[in-house]
């Protein structure tokens, strides 16, 4: 199979079908994809408050694509595997931004206060790449790398790519990393795929709405699974399935994640739709991967050691 490498000179803000493709690969190409941060790399010291910094800037979240693979169809599963993801500079950074951000009020919900004071942290990349350090905190944590965008064009419309839902999109999802393979619903000929946004690491929530961003280069292979219809993004790790949904209210996210891994468990596994509404009742995981996004995204999960029946214990 071809290695390819996908190196932009310019970049997309919408998941879009209207699009022309930057490059076509085949299933099974080793893909090398780089990605710019969030704001397109305008911050790069604390002194680059985003008011500032993003004056010039119409659109934020750039995207890499669309990627045209060989053989997707409508109908089809797109299955990404990602093998690697390394960063391209040494900093990550994250801020408070006006307006924006899980505790403060924000455009969408007007409230009569000030909003939260503007702060950039700049975050080293330390430890061969295995932490990150912020001086003024005097504070290290590990580095857990992925991408918090990732997608396939929408049939018709064209969507900003702050946004997430069906598609994939910006979905701020830590579980989108390297060994996971993420499934998404191919809607137009060829995929039509798109990534960016890598965080350095994001807690769950991704409260303030900003995470370590930072500019990388991942290693992706794609697989076109024929025939195979999903209504949500799906997630598979060594030790777990898991599901995606993108909507507001939060409940209603958390009952499509739920309501597609029931489905995965009856189509893929054998279980009769209640049994596996009664199993993840007791076992199903849930997590919230963005508070702060246009819609916000949930992943709800179950273990595949729960997947695999006992035979009946004597």
């Amino acid at each position: 199979m071809a290695k390819i490498e996908v190196k932009p000179t310019s970049y997309n803000y919408l998941f879009s079908p209207h699009l022309e493709p930057v490059v076509r690969v085949k299933p099974g190409d080793d893909v090398i994809v780089y990605t710019d941060d969030a704001c397109e790399s305008r911050i790069h010291t604390r002194e680059d408050l985003p008011s500032k910094a993003l004056a010039g800037a119409e659109f934020l979240n750039p995207q890499t694509g669309p990627i045209y693979i060989e053989g997707a169809e409508p109908g089809d599963t797109l299955a990404i595997k990602i093998k690697d993801i390394t960063y391209t500079r040494d900093y990550a950074w994250s801020a408070t931004i006006k307006y924006f951000g899980g505790l403060t009020s924000t455009s969408s919900t007007p409230t009569l206060q000030d909003p939260l004071p503007e702060k950039v942290w700049i975050w080293d990349l330390v430890d061969d790449g295995k932490a990150f350090y912020e001086k003024e905190m005097d504070i290290k944590i590990p580095s857990k790398p992925f991408l918090g965008t990732f997608a396939v064009a929408p049939k018709l419309e064209s969507i900003q790519a702050l946004t997430p839902g069906p598609f994939g999109g910006n979905m701020d999802v830590p579980d989108v990393c390297v060994g996971n393979t993420i499934y998404l619903p191919v809607f137009n000929s060829g995929g039509l795929f798109f990534t960016g946004d890598c965080h350095g690491a994001q807690g769950q929530g991704e409260v303030c709405g900003v995470a370590l961003e930072i500019t990388a280069k991942s290693h992706l292979v794609f697989d076109v699974i024929k025939g195979k219809s999903i209504k949500q993004p799906r997630i598979e790790s060594d030790d777990k399935i898991m599901c995606i949904g993108s909507v507001r209210p939060m409940e209603d996210a958390a009952r499509m994640a739920y309501y597609e891994l029931v489905n995965w468990m009856v189509e893929d596994y054998g279980f009769d739709k209640m049994d596996a509404y009664q199993l993840l009742t007791q076992v199903g995981g849930l997590y919230v991967g963005n508070m702060v996004d246009t819609v916000y995204s949930l992943v709800a999960s179950i273990e595949k050691k729960y997947l695999t029946r006992l035979g009946g214990l004597k």
